[in-house]
């Protein structure tokens, strides 16, 4: 049983704001923190991993379906998760053997005893499935059907995936997504939750913004670091035309 968890998602390969959301005093005094998932396909792969690494057993990293695609770029095995970006093909050449390893090791779900919640799952996309979508406006059958075999005990999940934070409840169980930290749409900063004495709080650690983008040129080698860092971490994607691009593949009707 730990009695605090700071809940970080979605980083990838973004150390600036990283480091920033590790510095806020409630991650920093949480007993836990759990990463759940897509923490290396960025511009910054193995300084981020080394980072998270040297938190020792303090942080959990749950395996996200980018990590996944990482594993199977460096290993030369076809992509089971698309048509990989060019930044995941360059991020995948930067990592040493046990940088794979550790991404190939990754557990996808991980539940852990919280106080106040009992026990919680944590997962990338959702308990079945690190690639499924499901966002905070998906209909309750797709959601029974992605839980359809979580034990009644868990009455809390947190997933990531799709870079948005929300909370609401599905048939009496809560779910939290803390959003992202190195890729955000709807805003800038690096979003995150806290889950403590049986609350949940949505986050969001300010950065500044030109400077972050400053380092990530600095400390990267990919080519289109600039422009990519530029996109991202400015959060020029909203929330309204990420949910928009989601929404298909969550299985709700078209028409």
């Amino acid at each position: 049983m730990v009695s605090s968890v700071a809940v970080l998602s979605d980083i990838h390969g973004v150390l600036p704001v990283l480091d920033a959301v590790l510095a806020d005093p409630d991650v920093a005094g949480a007993e836990a923190i759990v990463v759940t998932g897509d923490h290396a396909a960025g511009p910054q792969p193995v300084a981020v991993l080394d980072r998270l690494t040297a938190l020792g057993n303090r942080v959990v990293l749950v395996r996200g379906n980018a990590d996944r695609e990482l594993v199977e770029l460096a290993e030369g095995r076809p992509s089971t998760v698309g048509e990989p970006y060019e930044i995941d093909m360059w991020a995948a050449k930067q990592l040493s053997p046990e940088h794979v390893a550790l991404l190939a090791g990754l557990p996808h779900p991980v539940t852990l005893d919280v106080t106040g919640f009992g026990p919680v799952l944590f997962c990338h996309g959702s308990p079945r499935d690190d690639d499924e979508v499901v966002l905070v406006d998906t209909r309750l059958d797709r959601w029974a059907e992605a839980f359809a075999d979580l034990p009644a005990d868990v009455q809390t999940v947190v997933c990531g995936h799709t870079h948005m934070p929300f909370t609401r409840l599905v048939d009496r169980r809560l779910v939290i997504n803390p959003g992202s930290v190195g890729m955000p749409y709807g805003r800038p900063g690096g979003s995150w939750a806290l889950l403590r004495d049986g609350a949940v709080t949505l986050r969001s650690t300010a950065v500044d913004i030109d400077a972050a983008i400053a380092s990530v040129v600095a400390d990267s080698s990919y080519p289109e670091r600039r422009d990519w860092a530029e996109y991202y971490l400015r959060a020029t994607s909203s929330d309204a035309q990420a949910l928009t691009s989601f929404a298909p593949r969550d299985g709700r009707s078209t028409n």
